[in-house]
């Protein structure tokens, strides 16, 4: 009898059902056809061309070189399509989590990328515990206002780049107080160019969220989704725009614009995160340092990292009619920061916006992500 049960236990765990539930690819890819592969290749490329200047931007905002961003962008979609249960979720860096971030490492790529694989097991021992019920209990007005005073810090930290001031603090009341002291070393040209871009962004959501009248005609129709198109694609319009005026100005030997300079390029080495760090003067850190400085940031960013995506993938899946498993969302999230981790990534979750371009451009299955990433790897 022992036996038996023994075997009827193996037979269950190694069944085709049992393989759903731990790789969900295999619930939509036997039921893939043209239809699906050409919606996802249009929603991957548009999510693709956000991607792109969000993730330097991201960078930037991590305290980061903006490489880091490309870097932390690619591997979400592979992971996700073979172990998330929402069709419409990215992942990626995003502005809550390169703030929290900056915070704990200080702007050390190498204890970012470290960060990323600690935050990764631990958000997958979550998903093994099948813990995902304790994302229930963080109240609303906690997120709210941790979201609010994000969105403030991460604004203004802003405001020095688009004034061209270099040398300002990253504590927010020093932010605050050297950005109004130095203004007068604003560069003109940096100020004129981000202004004109957050002009145009503006004026490219308002075309968006207030879409022309419809009479029924072709041309009514083919400026309706000419708009909606240019409207999706707003940040890769506008960078690429801008980057052609300051390349247009570099060329000709005016140094108008404050740019990024040399950056790496290709793909970063495959190979484990380092263990441990040294100081500039050349001391070692070893890793229980390194992870003692992370102090509560190793407890804060997995747990905003589950609670901004698993919010994220419900929010679709009740407005699209689908259910997720959110044990599963927990280890598709883990799996890809301790991924990213070996490809110099630092963490990530889901993201809204790119989420909300995905669902709107019509994705159909988690094969999106992956178009998404191949752009970022070829960006």
């Amino acid at each position: 009898m022992d036996h038996d049960q023994r075997s009827e236990s193996w037979r269950r765990c190694c069944s085709y059902r049992t393989l759903k539930s731990w790789l969900p690819v295999f619930c939509w890819l036997p039921k893939y056809n043209l239809t699906h592969l050409k919606m996802d290749l249009l929603a991957g490329l548009t999510v693709g061309l956000t991607t792109v200047p969000q993730a330097l931007a991201y960078a930037e905002v991590a305290g980061l070189p903006v490489q880091y961003g490309l870097y932390s962008a690619f591997m979400g979609g592979f992971i996700y399509a073979l172990l998330g249960t929402s069709k419409d979720v990215t992942l990626g860096p995003t502005a809550i989590m390169s703030f929290l971030c900056s915070s704990v490492v200080g702007g050390q790529p190498h204890r970012a990328v470290l960060l990323s694989l600690l935050c990764g097991i631990i958000q997958a021992l979550m998903a093994l515990l099948r813990l995902g019920f304790l994302l229930d209990f963080i109240s609303y007005p906690v997120i709210k206002g941790f979201t609010c005073a994000a969105a403030v810090t991460i604004g203004f930290s802003q405001v020095k780049n688009i004034l061209g001031i270099h040398g300002v603090p990253q504590q927010f009341f020093l932010e605050i107080y050297y950005t109004f002291y130095r203004i007068p070393e604003a560069r003109v040209g940096d100020v004129v160019l981000g202004l004109v871009c957050l002009a145009v962004l503006v004026v490219f959501m308002l075309m968006k969220s207030h879409p022309t009248h419809n009479d029924g005609s072709t041309y009514s129709s083919v400026a309706r989704k000419l708009v909606w198109t240019v409207a999706t694609m707003r940040n890769a319009l506008v960078v690429v725009a801008a980057s052609l005026a300051a390349f247009s100005w570099e060329a000709y030997g005016h140094h108008v614009f404050t740019i990024t300079g040399h950056t790496s390029q290709g793909l970063p080495p495959f190979s484990p995160p380092p263990t441990s760090d040294t100081t500039p003067n050349g001391t070692a850190v070893p890793f229980g340092k390194i992870v003692e400085g992370f102090g509560g940031g190793l407890a804060v960013i997995p747990l905003m990292g589950l609670l901004e995506s698993i919010t994220i993938a419900k929010a679709f899946a009740s407005q699209n009619h689908y259910r997720i498993d959110t044990n599963q969302e927990l280890l598709a999230i883990g799996v890809t920061n301790v991924m990213g981790s070996f490809v110099s990534a630092y963490p990530v979750t889901g993201s809204f916006g790119r989420t909300a371009v995905n669902s709107q451009t019509g994705v159909c299955t988690p094969a999106g992500g992956i178009v998404t990433s191949e752009c970022d790897i070829s960006s």
